[in-house]
Formats: C-alpha cells, sequence, structure tokens
C-alpha cells in the first residue's frame, strides 16, 4: 500500500514538474504531499499487519492512496491542458476527478478516524447521528464537485464533463451539506475529547495526541473553508494539509510511546532483524571476498571461502541479534531496557543480601521502578511453627 501511494505521488510530481519546471511554491506543496502520502501509508500498514479489523489502518492507508491519486490526476490534467498530446477524455477525467481529490483524504480522517480511535467501534449508539453527518455531508460535497455544470474549481479553462446539475441548483444543497459537515466535524472531535476524559492509564496516554491533533485538525479545516474569501487559497490549502498530517504523526507517537495496537513489538523486531540482516550480509560477503584472496594462492576454488563464510554467519547469528536487540532497546525502548537493567542489579544484589527488612524494601522498589504501579505493599508469611 505504501508503495503504490508513493509510485502514484512521484508519477504525479513528475507530471507536473515537466509542465511548471522547479517553484518555490511547487517543491513545498510537494514536500507536504509526500509527507502525508509517508505518514498516512507507513502508520496505516503497521496498524492493518496488527489488527486487520480496525478500521483506522484501512482509513489511513485509504487516505494514502487518495492522495497520490488525486497528485498523478492533477499532474497528468496539467500536462494535458499544456497541449503535449495527451488524451482529450483522459486529461478532462483527471481534471475533473483532481478538482474534488482533496474532499476524500481531507474530511474523511477529520472526521471517521476522530470518531473512531482508537478500538475501531463508535464511543456510543447515539454517535451514530455524527457518524451519518459527516458520511452524508462528505458524499454530498463529492457529489455537488462532481456534477455541477460548468468551469471545473481547479482548472477554470477546463468545463465539467460530467455537469448535470446547475450551480444555481446547488446552493441550497450546499449550504444543507456544509452544515452536515460542520456538525460531523465538530462532533467528531468531541467524540475523542469525551474518549480522552473518561479513559485513565495508558490508554489515556495514547488518545491525548491524537485528541488535540482532531481538534486542531478540525479548527483549521471549518476556518480554513470559511476564510478562502478573505486569505489567498495557497496559505488556506497549506494549512488544512499540515493539520491533517497532525493525524497520523500523533497516531505514530502513540504507537511508539505508549504501545498503542502492541505495534512497538512489531517495530522492534522488524529493526532487530532488519539491522541483523544487514550485519550478517555484510559480515557474510566481507568474508567470503577477503578469503577468497587470501586462498587465491592455495586454490582456485570459492567453495572453501563461502563454506567458512557461512560457518562464521552461523557463529555471529546469536551475539549479534543480542547485541543489535539491546542496542535497538537502548535506543528506541529505553523503559524496557532501564527496567530489564534494574531487574539484573537487583538479581546480582539477592545473592548477597541476608537481612530480610532490607531485601523486602528494595524489592518493593525494584517493583515501583519497573512496573510503576499506583502503589505497592509487601506481605512476609512466616513460616509454620515461628514466631
Amino acid at each position: 500500500m505504501a508503495a503504490l501511494s508513493l509510485m502514484l505521488l512521484v508519477s504525479g510530481e513528475a507530471l507536473e514538474l515537466s509542465v511548471r519546471g522547479v517553484d518555490g511554491g511547487g517543491v513545498v506543496f510537494g514536500g507536504v504531499f509526500v509527507a502525508l502520502v509517508v505518514a498516512f501509508s507507513v502508520v496505516g500498514t503497521l496498524i492493518v499487519s496488527r489488527h486487520p479489523r480496525n478500521p483506522i489502518g484501512w482509513i489511513f492507508c485509504g487516505v494514502a492512496v487518495a492522495t497520490g491519486l488525486g497528485t498523478l490526476a492533477g499532474g497528468y490534467a496539467e500536462y494535458w491542458i499544456a497541449a503535449n498530446g495527451a488524451s482529450e477524455e483522459l486529461g478532462e477525467t483527471a481534471a475533473w476527478y483532481a478538482s474534488y481529490s482533496w474532499i476524500p483524504f481531507v474530511l474523511v480522517p477529520a472526521t471517521f478516524a476522530l470518531l473512531l480511535f482508537p478500538d475501531g467501534r463508535l464511543l456510543s449508539p447515539r454517535w451514530r447521528a455524527v457518524a451519518w453527518c459527516a458520511g452524508l455531508g462528505i458524499a454530498g460535497g463529492v457529489s455537488t464537485q462532481a456534477l455541477a455544470e460548468g468551469p471545473l474549481e481547479d482548472f477554470p479553462q477546463v468545463t465539467n464533463p460530467y455537469g448535470v446539475i446547475g450551480r444555481p441548483a446547488l446552493e441550497p444543497l450546499e449550504a444543507l451539506i456544509a452544515l452536515l459537515l460542520l456538525v460531523g466535524i465538530a462532533g467528531s472531535a468531541l467524540s475523542l475529547v469525551l474518549r480522552f476524559r473518561r479513559a485513565g492509564g495508558e490508554q489515556r496516554q495514547q488518545i491525548k495526541w491524537l485528541a488535540m491533533a482532531g481538534t486542531v485538525s478540525g479548527v483549521t479545516v471549518v476556518v480554513g473553508t470559511a476564510s478562502y474569501e478573505l486569505l489567498s487559497e495557497d496559505i488556506v490549502d497549506a494549512a488544512i494539509m499540515l493539520s491533517v498530517l497532525g493525524l497520523p504523526l500523533a497516531t505514530g507517537i502513540a504507537i511508539l510511546r505508549y504501545r498503542l495496537y502492541d505495534i512497538d513489538v512489531v517495530i522492534n523486531r522488524t529493526l532487530v532483524y532488519g539491522a541483523l540482516t544487514a550485519t550478517l550480509a555484510g559480515v557474510y560477503l566481507g568474508s567470503v571476498l577477503v578469503l577468497q584472496l587470501a586462498l587465491s594462492g592455495l586454490t582456485e576454488d570459492s567453495g572453501l571461502a563461502v563454506a567458512a563464510s557461512t560457518l562464521a554467519v552461523a557463529a555471529l547469528f546469536r551475539p549479534a541479534r543480542r547485541r543489535i536487540q539491546a542496542a535497538v532497546d537502548r535506543r528506541f525502548y529505553r523503559r524496557k531496557y532501564d527496567a530489564a537493567r534494574t531487574l539484573e542489579r537487583f538479581g546480582t544484589r539477592l545473592r548477597d543480601e541476608v537481612d530480610l527488612d532490607a531485601l523486602g524494601s528494595e524489592l518493593s522498589g525494584v517493583v515501583a521502578e519497573t512496573m510503576q504501579p499506583a502503589s505497592v505493599s509487601l506481605w512476609l508469611r512466616a513460616p509454620k511453627g515461628h514466631r
């Protein structure tokens, strides 16, 4: 999914660059789109790999693909408009799609990602009304943009090839859609804030980051949409996209710092075995080369070098894995690393400690430091026959 999203994005950016050339504004917007695709696709893929039934991961992956597809459509439309021999029918369709492609990848994460975070379910059945408002508002926004007669908003030189409804007839409907979206966005942000207030412990920390990012995103989308007549369109678009970018980043922080979805285990293993594979591959290739050079005067057969290198890699596997695991834990999972070191030190002192009171006090301290419970108490039961 991540590779597909990036391929679509890069293709679209390449088409735009072939028409516009390199300019400051294009580079900035291109960088924002790349960040959007990478953040949504990476976080979404991680969630899907661990919890495929949770819609949050699929929403993030869908946003990444939609962003890449919208960029490709916009790039092809500009390429076609520049009269570079592109298909007219395909060019008009690309311009048509690009004109409203921003709606799903901005509004879906700003509503449904907040409504369903973190377990993929609504806070309660009463929140279905907010979900319906968001869904109908998004569908209505796409429909009015797609079916409105006249020039396309992002490509005014192109007449909507699929327009069947006059702009005046759409005005009352657009007002209703705006109201539905307002309820959907505000209600989604409120839902996550209520989850945060009701949660406790680690779940509260997991929700905190997305609650802040979701509130900022909701306010930015609403205020930005209302400010198109007052501010530069580029400024508003950049502010909205950056606020939406905060959603996958906040989710990523919750995953890395607060073990959201237990994905830290997947990341840990990926880092460990990725580094281990690279290390052992380097050792293998290096040793084969060195041994072949060293044995070149004795034999022309490379089998001995390969066999010796294979044995060296096999011997290095376990110690290399331990060292890389320790390095990953020390760098990325400091709390786990510190807890392991604390237990190791306690185990060393345990062999020499004979004072029961001192041992009990030290045991309570170790539990408090490693497990961080709300309170710690120790009960020692005397053996039968002793007082």
